[in-house]
């Protein structure tokens, strides 16, 4: 049994004919919209009968790398645990660990203790992720104003003031 090592790798995008191959044929099938039918992708090996079917999840993985390929990007792909450090779950949010060890804290991301070391499940702050980028969206679109051609310039900064204002108060956990 061969043991592969699992580490951080880049990809850079090198061909673009090739990528673009793959990239039209996944779009072509995505089109093609054959009925109530889920598609299905393999994985083919040099005869036709040496092949594996791909999971939806493997498949969802390769659609983003040749996305990502076809738009000129480099794509990283990055092993990780289910269980991760808060350390780890920092780097994942992109924020400082004692930024994690408070949300942990104050409850907003289950965790476990191990010993005096929280650990935090993958799965749990994903989830986390994406409820913070949706209060993120909601916020920003919170502070859209209506701009009326005819409106005074310092009357629609004011009421952008004011949007801004009443989502920190809300934010703080103030009632308006």
């Amino acid at each position: 049994m061969t043991v592969v090592a699992l580490k951080e790798e880049t990809y850079l995008p090198e061909d673009d004919r090739e990528v673009a191959k793959v990239h039209d044929f996944i779009r072509a099938h995505e089109r093609a919209g054959r009925g109530a039918l889920e598609p299905r992708y393999f994985l083919a090996g040099a005869t036709p009968a040496d092949r594996v079917e791909l999971p939806a999840e493997i498949y969802g993985v390769l659609r983003q790398v040749v996305e990502a390929l076809q738009q000129g990007l480099a794509v990283t792909v990055a092993p990780r645990t289910l269980t991760l450090t808060t350390q780890q779950a920092a780097d994942l949010l992109g924020v400082s660990r004692p930024t994690v060890v408070k949300l942990l804290d104050e409850g907003k991301i289950p965790f476990e203790r191990v010993g005096t070391h929280r650990r935090v499940q993958l799965p749990d702050l994903l989830t986390y992720r994406e409820q913070r980028r949706a209060e993120q969206y909601a916020a920003l679109e919170a502070t859209s104003v209506s701009i009326d051609d005819e409106e005074d310039l310092d009357v629609t900064l004011q009421r952008l003031k004011e949007s801004r204002r009443a989502i920190a108060r809300r934010r703080r956990g103030l009632t308006e």
